[in-house]
């Protein structure tokens, strides 16, 4: 493993657990200043809810977005001062994590990442409240058969995870219709996921419109690496691109077995997933089985890190 060709890929909004972030927090100076930076900024206790939060707390998509994103941010920048010739070659980020992937591709600054996430968060909230939907698993369909699935139904894929695993969003009608034809067409499994809204669907059109207003205000780089956006899966530099991206995300299908392709064509082979769980690890590795993919989303990975240099 070369410092300079890592790819960094950065999880989405279901990566939460209670306790994320807290051993970061509590051994390395760098992270707790991520995490007290947050609180200024946020206004509340980010560090408790991520530390101590009910489930309730953290699955809350108010809370679970900021504290994901600071979380995996922290992760970020224990790496950034373990390893200062680890910079990126390549980032991408499921969904929410998008957000990070660009914080770490020195496109976005922090700070403006973290107003940007807290803005996306209350207004998917206040969407779900005013068009309430869902989000359902299928396993074990074709995308072909999963997308005719979604146009009988009445919904959307919203994400297209890895061979084999997609998303449907829509009404808890249409999820309901969804998942008997998904199973009458032979699916492994059809599954309702316990999320607050019908995410990237077109239930979330109040969300995007809000996010492109706090999007105007925002300050966007050219990213300092390959960055692949979930809207496209198509690598983009073009600042103004990213800003209309961010806010049609919210609305359009999570392209990650198209981003995981662009991994495995742009030749770097080895990636972190930075942040809490390792959800995208699995994926990677059904979509590009070629692909090392090492976690760092707590303590003890760092220091696994640390042995590792040198040795792969």
């Amino acid at each position: 493993m070369t410092q300079s060709k890592i790819g960094f890929l950065f999880p989405g909004q279901g990566a939460q657990y209670s306790g994320m972030g807290k051993d970061l927090y509590e051994r390395f100076q760098e992270a707790r200043q991520v995490f007290e930076k947050a609180e200024q900024l946020l206004g509340f206790s980010i560090s408790r809810i991520c530390f101590e939060g009910t489930e309730a707390e953290i699955t809350r998509t108010l809370y679970a977005q900021p504290g994901i994103f600071v979380t995996s941010y922290a992760a970020f920048r224990v790496l950034q001062v373990k390893f200062p010739e680890m910079t990126p070659a390549f980032t991408a980020g499921l969904s929410l994590g998008e957000f990070t992937a660009l914080v770490a591709a020195g496109s976005i600054k922090f700070e403006d990442g973290l107003k940007l996430v807290a803005a996306r968060a209350t207004a998917m909230e206040r969407a779900a409240e005013k068009n309430p939907g869902t989000m359902a698993s299928i396993l074990g369909l074709e995308q072909a058969d999963c997308e005719s699935v979604a146009r009988e139904a009445g919904c959307q894929v919203a994400n297209l995870n890895c061979p084999g695993q997609f998303v449907l969003s829509g009404t808890v009608e249409a999820i309901e219709k969804a998942c008997s034809l998904a199973e009458a067409k032979g699916a492994k499994r059809a599954l309702k996921l316990k999320v607050g809204g019908a995410f990237h669907s077109t239930l979330m059109q109040p969300a995007r419109e809000e996010l492109q207003e706090a999007l105007k205000a925002t300050p966007i780089a050219a990213p300092q690496c390959l960055f692949v956006p979930n809207a496209t899966a198509v690598p983009t530099k073009n600042a103004e691109e990213i800003r209309t991206l961010l806010a049609q995300q919210l609305t359009s299908p999570v392209r990650w077995i198209e981003t995981m392709a662009q991994a495995a064509r742009s030749g770097i082979k080895n990636y972190l997933e930075v942040g809490p769980g390792n959800v995208l690890k699995g994926l990677a590795r059904k979509c590009q089985p070629d692909l090392v993919v090492s976690v760092c989303g707590v303590a003890q990975d760092v220091e696994k890190l640390e042995e590792a240099f040198g040795k792969v």
